[in-house]
């Protein structure tokens, strides 16, 4: 009975520790997996090495971003791997025919247009995000099948300054931070310091009570999953100049890792909880597992595995500890 007692207290410190300051527990892991990945294979951890780590993490805290953001709502982004891919796909087989400033907008118009089909359905129609993301990604992944049929005689071409800002790096930081240190700062000003950032946790904590304050809940959604879009569309584009190759598929594969990259970043998929500075942090961990999984040969299905694994742990794990009564 007393050691009950005594567990209860310090499992409620720990969990108000992680719920207050998520990010301290996640920078010890990362380093920990660092110090794994260098005792392994000594001197891999090198300038190079950790400006590889930071250039492909880069995409994947960009593409999570767009889960942290709706998982604030409650609601979740299946959708944003696939618009990423669908922004670099039109972007990359427009430039030969139109250019690349017209190419880009032509891009963003696509990423928006799911964006807003997403907005539409979960705020107007009800439909559950998780589901509503799911049909118009695959929509989307129908249209762009279409669209690779009419374009596919004049070929793709990605622009140089993509490709610069995808794979040159300056020492041990990458082009990418040019785009991504004020994205960075922007997403986390705007989640604590503005009234939409405000509205998107009220929401995901309670939306009724929201609704009976004032807010008008149609358009918050409607506003985050259009910026969602546009955030995928962006990253793409990154993503694109970093692969230097159109494909069908280019960002389908950071979809389950940007989820997890979201939760493991203490991210609450039930709303009203997280913040963007951990997922930046838990983008960063999964780049380096993934590492370390190509380090000890684990094929692809694995690596799948565990993903999902980690989703649900930590999930568990987060509950669990914040939720102590």
């Amino acid at each position: 009975m007393t050691a009950s007692v005594t567990q209860t207290p310090i499992l409620r410190r720990v969990g108000n520790f992680l719920r207050d300051n998520p990010v301290i527990p996640l920078i010890v892991l990362l380093l920990v997996l660092v110090a794994v990945l260098q005792y392994l294979r000594p001197g891999i951890v090198n300038e190079r090495w950790i400006a590889n780590t930071i250039k492909f993490a880069i995409p994947l805290a960009m593409i999570a971003a767009c889960q942290t953001l709706t998982m604030l709502t409650g609601g979740i982004d299946l959708s944003a791997g696939i618009v990423a891919t669908v922004a670099s796909f039109v972007m990359a087989t427009q430039v030969p025919l139109v250019g690349v400033g017209p190419a880009i907008a032509y891009a963003m118009i696509a990423a928006v247009l799911v964006g807003l089909l997403n907005g539409v359905g979960v705020a107007f129609f009800r439909v559950h995000p998780l589901i509503m993301t799911l049909g118009s990604g695959l929509i989307a992944t129908g249209c762009l099948q279409v669209y690779q049929r009419l374009v596919i005689a004049s070929g793709s071409s990605v622009p140089e300054f993509l490709t610069w800002l995808g794979t040159g790096r300056w020492g041990v930081v990458p082009n990418a931070m040019i785009v991504f240190l004020p994205f960075a700062a922007l997403i986390l000003w705007a989640q604590s310091r503005t009234g939409f950032g405000r509205l998107l946790y009220a929401v995901g904590s309670n939306e009724r009570a929201a609704r009976l304050s004032g807010v008008r809940a149609w358009q918050v959604y409607l506003a985050l999953y259009v910026l969602s879009a546009l955030i995928a569309g962006v990253a793409g584009l990154l993503y694109i100049g970093m692969i230097r190759t159109a494909s069908l598929s280019l960002a389908n594969a950071l979809m389950l890792p940007s989820v997890a990259a979201a939760v493991v970043g203490g991210t609450s998929i039930f709303g009203g909880r997280g913040g963007y500075g951990g997922t930046i942090v838990g983008a960063l961990i999964l780049t380096v597992l993934g590492t370390l999984l190509t380090l000890l040969q684990m094929p692809e299905g694995a690596r799948r595995v565990l993903f999902g694994a980690i989703i649900l742990a930590v999930t568990a794990i987060y509950v669990r500890l914040t939720d102590q009564g």
